[in-house]
């Protein structure tokens, strides 16, 4: 992807990781920040968003941000999902630049320059791609799930980088600062204020402590709502199915009539049941279809609030 060349005065960096149950990995992961940061940036903050965790991460948090003026946590009234304590941290980022990042040491501190010189050449989102992913046999299923989603919401050449490790500028939010849904992702939001988008591929590392809170079923389900939020796909599926399913029936009709002329009669119940249960499955999907779609639409009347702060630091 072509991008022009620009020149940049000195930047400033906001950090947003969202926290849920790393209470391991904070201070390791503050610290290697604060070694990086004054490097790439006159002036730098790390925002913490605490999104539901059961350890002692907002106890961490405090305790950091009472230590350092850099650092400031956000702590959520209960756990909402990565991506909508990310949307909370982005909103509060007070910087030029942005730089997105899980809360577990995978995405290494050290490579956020090379993401910045990549920025520098005039995207406006920069990922940081992973060499190869780390994950068992059923995340990975789930990963390739969330990236055909991804593909419906935002175009195969933005999705096939996409990674939580991501650097933007802080002015893109102004093109999602009226949204208000409970369904949240960052990088379908991200390309309604920009096509320029880029890649820098990253080492990761394995994870600092624990193991990972996305499990199969949350990024199936995340990979539903994506399709159903921020797509029409399910719809064209659904339209497909049933116009193939008309002509299915044409050509049975055709079938059943010239047998008719032929032979005067038609038996066969398995046959006649069979087509009945085609033909039903196939209004069966496409009112679940809908029904999903009515269901995105119920939630956002009802203006459910994508996140609710409890405190801050």
């Amino acid at each position: 992807m072509e991008a022009p060349s620009q020149s940049f005065e000195p930047r400033s960096l906001s950090i947003v990781t969202a926290v849920h149950n790393s209470e391991a990995s904070l201070a390791e992961l503050c610290r290697r920040l604060g070694e990086v940061l004054p490097q790439v940036a006159a002036q730098h903050e790390i925002i913490l968003v605490n999104d539901g965790s059961r350890d002692r991460s907002w106890e961490i948090i405090s305790e950091l941000s009472s230590q350092s003026p850099a650092v400031r946590g956000l702590c959520l009234m209960r756990n909402y999902g990565q991506h909508n304590a990310l949307l909370c941290g982005i909103r509060a980022a007070k910087y030029d630049v942005i730089v997105t990042m899980d809360d577990d040491l995978q995405q290494p501190p050290e490579e956020i320059p090379r993401l910045l010189a990549s920025l520098d050449e005039g995207f406006d989102v920069v990922y940081g791609a992973p060499k190869a992913e780390q994950n068992g046999f059923m995340r990975a299923l789930a990963s390739r799930i969330t990236r055909l989603a991804l593909r419906a919401a935002i175009g195969s050449e933005v999705a096939k980088n996409v990674s939580p490790f991501r650097v933007f500028r802080t002015r893109l939010r102004e093109a999602f600062a009226g949204y208000q849904s409970p369904f949240v992702s960052i990088d379908v939001l991200l390309t309604w204020a920009t096509t320029r988008f880029g890649a820098v591929t990253v080492a990761f590392q394995p994870r600092h402590s624990g193991s990972s809170n996305y499990t199969f079923t949350k990024l199936v389900r995340h990979a539903l709502d994506m399709m159903t939020g921020f797509s029409t796909t399910p719809l064209q599926l659904a339209s497909l199915i049933g116009f193939s399913c008309t002509l299915f029936g044409i050509g049975v009709f055709f079938y059943v009539f010239a047998r008719y002329c032929l032979e005067g009669s038609i038996p066969g119940f398995p046959f006649l049941a069979s087509i009945i249960a085609i033909f039903s499955g196939a209004q069966l999907f496409a009112l679940g279809v809908i029904g999903e779609y009515l269901a995105r639409m119920h939630f956002r009347s009802m203006k459910r609030p994508a996140y609710v702060v409890r405190t801050m630091t």
